[in-house]
């Protein structure tokens, strides 16, 4: 697996629910597998009580280790991303990031509270070990609307950042790293034919 996505919304329809399924939908176009990972579907009880030996728990945290880009959502309360997404993010191992590239998603009320991704998460997700964290992309609830079938529209604005940064995930992290250098892919020396 290459990409999960981990979903920090405590409902099961939001609009940070809303841009991972965009991301996953242009991830998608693009060819690339996704999985998907809803804190909010792990036991809550093991999450409050760190019990990391649990099913739902430990699963979730393998999830994390097998990926190689996460993708992260959430919601903004009070100036900080939600708190389900705080108690896993505590749960997993220091190193839990090491060598990954994050791009983090958050929804908010207005845009006062923009500066949660980079003051509130992204310090969070340093502290992990992240190799590389994109640039967030923060969409107000006048940019991810609700619609009468009780999901979420994702605004023209916040689709053409998603865009960009899919694309930037696919192009400097998911290509193949002989792609990435300009190089060809090594040839063993019994696959060489010549001829006079």
């Amino acid at each position: 697996m290459s990409v999960l996505l981990i979903g920090g919304s405590p409902s099961e329809r939001s609009r940070s629910a809303a841009l991972l399924d965009s991301v996953s939908q242009h991830l998608a176009a693009r060819g690339t597998l996704v999985e998907r990972l809803q804190i909010r579907d792990l036991s809550p009880q093991a999450l409050l009580l760190a019990d990391v030996g649990h099913r739902t728990i430990s699963q979730a945290v393998d999830l994390v280790a097998r990926a190689r880009v996460l993708v992260v959502a959430t919601p903004v309360y009070k100036a900080a991303y939600s708190g389900v997404l705080k108690v896993f993010l505590d749960l997993l191992p220091q190193t839990a990031l090491k060598g990954k590239t994050v791009l983090p998603l958050a929804t908010g009320g207005s845009p006062h509270h923009m500066l949660a991704l980079d003051y509130a998460l992204r310090p969070v997700l340093q502290s992990l070990g992240a190799k590389h964290i994109l640039p967030g992309i923060y969409a107000t609830d006048a940019q991810v609307t609700s619609i009468p079938e009780g999901a979420y529209l994702v605004g023209p604005e916040i689709t053409s950042r998603i865009d960009e940064a899919v694309n930037v995930l696919i192009t400097e992290t998911l290509r193949p790293q002989h792609a990435q250098s300009g190089r060809f892919e090594p040839v063993h020396f019994s696959q060489v034919r010549c001829s006079v």
